[in-house]
């Protein structure tokens, strides 16, 4: 081999002392790598493709999907169904509280966010009489809208207001509801 001008030696940095791994490894430049899809493979080994657009692409893939820079490389989340209702929820919040207003915002997009960060509040010592309980936390945003009382009494109000518009009066006393009912009405036709 030596004949044509053909040298290989193995890396072997992985297994050298640390203070000659520190000296190599700040000499050259870190290099993402390139994923090696199984199809690319020529005997056994990886060979990246010879046009300059292509490797370009398979590194951007490699790279992991973030905002950049200007916002401190926030990445994107993988949405739940507990982050899913949540959105919802925020998107809706103008009919839980019929005394706050909001703005009207992105109402009618349907996609949600790809990139959000999600936080806990942390109270204030000044607002220790005026924060939730233990029994009062949930783990969701959604969880926390079922068990509020105020918000249920509410809801229940607005349902029966619903129910007492769309229900006709006068259509009840001839509703069937059981046998003694269904004798009744037939007594009121005057049948036997």
């Amino acid at each position: 081999m030596s004949s044509i001008g053909l040298t290989w030696e193995p890396n072997l940095s992985m297994f050298k002392s640390s203070g000659t791994s520190a000296a190599t490894s700040s000499s050259t430049k870190s290099v993402p790598q390139i994923p090696k899809p199984k199809t690319e493979l020529i005997d056994g080994l990886y060979v990246p493709p010879a046009d300059p657009k292509l490797r370009n692409k398979l590194v951007k893939k490699s790279l992991k999907d973030t905002t950049g820079k200007n916002w401190f490389d926030m990445p994107a989340q993988t949405i739940t169904p507990e982050i899913k209702n949540d959105f919802q929820i925020i998107k809706l919040r103008h009919v839980l509280d019929p005394k706050r207003h909001y703005k009207k915002g992105d109402s009618k997009s349907k996609e949600l966010p790809k990139y959000f960060q999600l936080g806990t509040v942390v109270e204030s010592p000044t607002e220790f009489y005026d924060r939730l309980t233990k029994k009062e936390r949930k783990r969701s945003i959604a969880e926390e809208i079922l068990h509020d009382n105020a918000l249920k009494k509410y809801r229940k109000r607005k349902v029966r207001e619903i129910e007492e518009k769309n229900n006709v009066p006068g259509v009840d006393k001839w509703k069937i509801k059981g046998k003694q009912s269904w004798k009744r009405a037939k007594q009121r036709r005057g049948g036997n």
